[in-house]
Order: structure tokens, then sequence, then C-alpha cells
């Protein structure tokens, strides 16, 4: 054991259960941050064994150690600096053909390892045998059988651990690269005789070698620092007769995976899944769409009802603790000050919690059985063309319903990159809190002719999300967006249920803590702004300063009490008819009648679309900054939609001068 305070790298492909694994290994012991200078998230805990604390970081999903996206060149990095005293690769042992490529990959690594077969409770169901002492014996390596949703199970895995740190194995690298050898022209043994010894601490030169042959770029700098000018020349000129390297090396590791495994997986069933029929509906073309939106709109649906108790929960705390706080004997400045944003800033983060539980619970759900793979199959070919796959779609869609769930859904998706720009395009689209506002100020301005107005929303909509995903995909789209989607459809199996709601706490707990902090000071700051001694808005500093921009909001086709109201739907949507209220008020007149009196047609148009793609609201912002945790990209958001609100102000607003 290298240190004192051991470090556990858990390492594995996406879907293969990690986070399942980490949550039970560290429990509430964890926290997230940003890998150094990334914005990818880096989630790292501890458990104590034996009086021993260990450290335990999650790293990102990845299918293999080539390093073709962020996450994994993160992977690959923190590997290579050899941090971690033990390496547990993570496979699903239901697919052991297929997710054995992960551990293919990482033949040559010089950090010892432990292997965990998780899923052996499907594995299992689908009539698997696996005859662990074999695999062992050819490995050699622990190997591990484990059901990282049973927690009776991790006794085991913390002695695995143990084990495994005091009596260390290093993945032998022999075997596979007897398959190597046999590529075509020697290739293969050509390059690894050029390599001077001892390159890379953490890789052997075999593993450099084949990495060589795939033409892994990192890979090729550092052998260019290493090796003479003579011999970088002369493996140059071997590689330049090499083409589709990753072909060649993957043909290996597969023929590889096939002997190692030959024997040591058994069927005792061969009775063709119940599930079969079924699949080939939920995969079709067409049905597989339909099939795919109905489950999203009952699991929005489902996730709304969820969302209720804590949104009734919000307006009860507010309006029980409201009318309190007015009877103590305390200075008004402090009353306000309480109830302005302390209490509003708790009343809207319970609401806003509740949507995070609901469709954390839902999208969770939806994973656990195994059909949001589907999902991302049907619609792959359609999200292709906003460089995103077929996953991006629950998230959009749900985003009618809110925005933070919305945000939240983002985690579905494999890669950092692929998250910020889905939640980009979240931002797009209308939510609930919209629909509830935009609506009821058509129908006062617009009467009958209302529908029209939201058709021309919801066009605005599309045309809003194919732009922005035009003029952000060069930096966002991930690669395989131009290459097309290869995926693996794991089988259905039966819900975790309660690795499932450990997730769903451990999530909800950290988006309420940090959405509190963000809301209370958002809502202290308007708060200040609006008051004043006499409690009159237009004596308040926001007013006045309403006053003072009004020439130039107008020229986008908003009086200053227009503006500021859309001003105020950053904060939320729904305080927009409150701050209008507070604006347009006068002795026995109703509201919408000062406004339809007040503001003209094509004035009240450019204030509702300014509105509609506005920032969605301060709690949309807080839970995608959990999501992507990028301030650098959140403020590219917030900078993008507002002054895009603002272009489709001023071109409604004058195109409407002609029309209405």
């Amino acid at each position: 054991m290298s240190r004192s305070r051991p470090v556990i790298a858990l390492l594995g492909q996406p879907n293969a259960g990690k986070s399942t694994l980490f949550n039970g290994l560290t429990g509430s012991h964890q926290h997230v941050g940003n890998w150094p200078g990334k914005t990818v998230a880096q989630k790292q805990g501890d458990f104590i064994q034996n009086g021993v604390r260990y450290t335990v970081v999650d790293l990102p999903g990845a299918y293999s150690l080539l390093a073709t996206s962020e996450e994994e060149r993160i992977t690959r990095d923190y590997i290579a600096s050899q941090k971690a005293d033990l390496v547990c690769i993570l496979v699903d042992a239901s697919q052991l053909e297929r997710s054995f490529y992960m551990l293919a990959d990482c033949i040559g690594l010089q950090t010892p390892v432990l292997l965990i077969l998780n899923m052996m409770d499907v594995a299992g169901r689908q009539g698997k045998q696996i005859d662990i002492a074999m695999l062992k014996k050819r490995l050699s390596i622990p190997v591990l059988p484990f059901h990282a949703s049973d927690k009776k199970q991790y006794n085991a895995l913390h002695c695995a651990i143990e084990d495994a740190i005091h009596n260390p194995h290093v993945l032998p690298d022999k075997s596979l690269f007897l398959y190597y050898q046999q590529i075509k022209n020697e290739i293969y043994t050509k390059i690894f005789r050029l390599l001077p010894p001892g390159i890379h601490s953490a890789f052997s030169n075999a593993w450099l070698a084949a990495k060589a042959i795939e033409k892994d770029a990192d890979c090729l700098h550092l052998l260019k620092k290493r090796m003479t000018l003579l011999q970088y020349q002369q493996l140059q000129s071997i590689l330049n007769g090499v083409s589709n390297g990753i072909l060649l090396t993957g043909e290996c590791k597969f023929e590889w995976i096939s002997d190692m495994l030959q024997g040591c997986v058994r069927r005792q069933k061969q009775n063709t899944p119940k599930t079969s029929g079924f699949d080939r509906i939920a995969t079709s073309a067409h049905c597989g769409i339909l099939l795919s939106l109905l489950v999203i709109l009952a699991g929005l649906f489902f996730s709304m009802q969820l969302a209720k108790p804590f949104t009734f929960l919000g307006n009860t705390l507010h309006a029980f603790f409201s009318p309190l706080l007015q009877k103590l004997p305390l200075p008004q400045i402090l009353i306000t000050l309480l109830d302005g944003a302390a209490l509003n800033a708790l009343a809207l983060t319970v609401s806003m919690t509740g949507f995070v539980f609901g469709i954390t619970c839902t999208f969770g759900l939806i994973e656990e059985v195994g059909y949001m793979a589907r999902i991302a199959y049907c619609f792959d070919r359609l999200m292709s063309r906003l460089h995103l796959q077929g996953k991006a779609v629950m998230p959009l869609l749900v985003s009618f319903g809110c925005t933070v769930g919305g945000a939240a859904g983002t985690r579905v998706l494999d890669t950092q990159k692929e998250r910020t720009l889905t939640a980009l395009l979240c931002w797009a689209v209308p939510c609930g809190a919209t629909f509830a506002v935009v609506p009821t100020l058509a129908a006062a301005f617009f009467g009958n002719h209302a529908i029209w107005v939201l058709l021309a929303i919801f066009l605005t909509m599309f045309l809003h999300i194919c732009i922005t995903a035009k003029l952000f995909s060069k930096r966002l789209a991930p690669a395989y967006a131009h290459s097309g989607l290869v995926m693996e459809l794991p089988p259905y199996h039966i819900p975790h249920w309660r690795s499932l709601f450990v997730t769903v706490f451990i999530r909800v707990r950290c988006v309420f803590l940090r959405a509190l902090k963000v809301i209370f000071i958002a809502s202290l700051v308007f708060m200040l702004l609006t008051y004043s001694k006499d409690g009159i808005i237009q004596n308040s500093l926001l007013y006045r300063i309403g006053s003072w921009i009004d020439p130039i909001t107008r020229k986008f086709g908003m009086p200053f009490e227009t503006f500021i109201a859309f001003l105020s739907s950053m904060m939320s949507k729904e305080t927009v008819l409150g701050v209008l209220n507070a604006l347009y008020s006068a002795p026995n007149t109703g509201l919408y009648t000062l406004l339809t009196t007040s503001v003209s047609k094509a004035q009240a148009l450019a204030f509702l679309f300014a509105v509609t793609f506005n920032v969605p609201c301060i709690m949309a912002v807080s839970a995608t900054y959990h999501e992507i945790r990028s301030l650098h990209w959140i403020i590219r958001f917030v900078l993008y939609y507002f002054l895009s609100a603002l272009l489709l102000s001023f071109l409604t607003y004058h195109i409407g001068l002609f029309f209405l």
C-alpha cells in the first residue's frame, strides 16, 4: 500500500452501474467539483474499512482509453498520473463480450486492477453462468461477482479492495499482444522493437505500440519526445502504410475477448426472451418513435405528479409564515428581508426541488429498466441534425414542463459537451410557468386571435433551437454527431429501487443546497431594487432606473414598465404578472384593462416574445450550472438568451407595427 489513505479509481463504460457503485461505496461522504482546468464534473468520496479511510474517484464513463473525447482524455490522464493505488474496472456481467472491450484496452496498464462483474443478477435471469475461478486464472487478476444495488454485497467489495491493494495484480499483457503480432506485415512487432525501454511508467511499451497503430495523437506526441529523430522517422514510415489502425487492433481485442471467455460463460436457457417481440416494436422506425413519445409524455406527467407535493409545501410555507413575519416587532426592512428574500427563496427552492425529484425518479426508472437506450436509438437520426444523440430528446420534451427538469434530465447523456449543448437548447423551450403567464396575457391583448400568437411562438421555438444548435455546434457537438452513434441495447430488467432512491436522494439534496443559495441572493437583489420606505414601487430605485432607460427600451417595443417585468422573468416567470400588477396599478381598475389601454398590441407582441425566450428563470440557471459545472458557459447562456430575447422583441415589434 503506497499511501496511508489509498485512492481507488472507478473505471467503466457508461450505463455499467458505476454511479450506483460509487454511491454505494461513499454514501453521503462525497462531493462534486470540476477536474482542474476542465468543465467535466469530478465526483470524489470516501469510506472507512478496518480503520483505514479510502478515497474513491469516479472517473468519467468511457468505452476505451482512446482519448477521443474530453471525458476519455480525463480518464486516461488520471490513470497515467498514477494517483490511484487501485483501478476498479466495472463491466456488465450480462454482456461480457461487449463490456470486456474496456478491460482489453487496459491491458498494459501498470496500476493494480480489480475486475468487478456488475449486474450478476441480470446475467442470472438471462440464464448465464460465469465461471469466476476460470476467469481469475486466465486474467491473473482478482475478479469479484457483484450486484451494485445490493447493499449486503459491499462487505465483500470492501474486503476485495483491501486485498487487491495489499496483494496487487497488474493485467499481464502477453496474451493480448500475441494477437497484435498477427497483424499483417508484422506492423506491431516492428513498432514494438523501435520503442526505447521505459517510455512511460503508467503504461507498458506493448500498450504504447498498440496505441501507435491506432494513431493516437497523445501517444504519438509522447513517442516523438522519447524517441530519437531516426527512430521516430522509422515509426512514421511504418504508420504511413497503416489504414484503419483502430479497426486492426479492435479485431485483435475481440479475438482475445472471445478466447478469454470461451468456456467461462455458459447458458442454461436458450429460449427467446419474451421481450423480443416488444423490442421489435420499440426499435422500429415509426412505431418506435411513437412509443417513445408516449413513454416520455407519460413520464413527464408522472414527474409533475411527483413534484406537486413539493410545490404545495413551498406555497404552504410561504402562506403560513409570511403573515407571522408581518406581526413580528421588527423593523420593516428586516421583515421585508426575511419575507421577500429568505422565505421566498426557501419556498421557490422547495418547489424547484420537486421537479428535480420527479424528473430524476422518472428518468432513473426508465434507464434502470433498460428502455432509455431504445429511445436514444429511435431518435438518434432526428437529433443528429441538431448535432446530438437520441437521448437528448427527453430533456427537450421535459422542458415543456419545467426547464429545471430538462437541465436535470441532461444527466442521461454520456459526455459533458452533449449535456452542455442539450441544456443550452432546453432554455429555448417554453416551460410550464411560461405557458401559465404568456397565454393569459395573449388572451387579454388579442382575444380569440391569441391562438395565432401562440402558434407563432411555437414556430419561433423550433427555429430558435435550430439556429442555436447551428451556432454552438462547432464548440459543443460531440465527435460521433458526424459519424453516427454506436451503442449497445441493454437487456430489460427489474429496477433496483433502493439504488434508485439513494441516487435520487443524493442528487436532490445537492441541488437543494446549491439552489437555495443562488435563489436567496437573487431574491435579495430584486427585493432591494424594488424596496421603498412607503411601500410604493414607483418610489423604488428600480422604477427610477426604469424611467431613465424608457427611451431605449421603447426601441425594442417595451415601455420601461414591461421591460422591468421582462427583467423579472429571469427571476421566475410567475413574477411577471406580479410586477405588472405593481407597476400598472390604479384604484378600481383591473390589471388587464390598464394593460390593454397603456400598451399597444405591437408592444404586447414584443413583450410576449421577449418573456418567452428570455433566460428561463434563476432556478433553471442554478440547475443548469449544477449539471454542466462551467461558470464560463452559464454566463454565455445568460447573455445569449437575454440578447436574443431583445432581438426577437425588436423584430416582432417592428413587424407588428405593419399588421397590428
